[in-house]
């Protein structure tokens, strides 16, 4: 179950807005949103940094809203 909806209204933010921010067309956007398209994993990235909460998080993967802690890459 995808959240971007939920997360999207919580912010007040409409598709138009977010898509811009992101450099995708808003029906790109309604497509992830309704889960009729998968959403390309750089996508889904920016919309885990965009809603300051993990892509776990918004795949569903987890109830935790909060971002994890970043690790430092050796």
């Amino acid at each position: 179950m995808l959240r971007l909806k939920d997360l999207r209204e919580d912010n007040d933010l409409k598709q138009s807005k977010i898509s811009k921010k992101l450099n995708i067309t808003q029906a790109a956007y309604s497509y992830y949103e309704t889960g009729k398209r998968n959403i390309p994993n750089e996508i889904l990235i920016k919309f885990a940094k965009l809603y300051n909460t993990s892509t776990d998080y918004i795949l569903g993967l987890t109830d935790e809203k909060k971002p994890y802690k970043k690790t430092e890459r050796k």
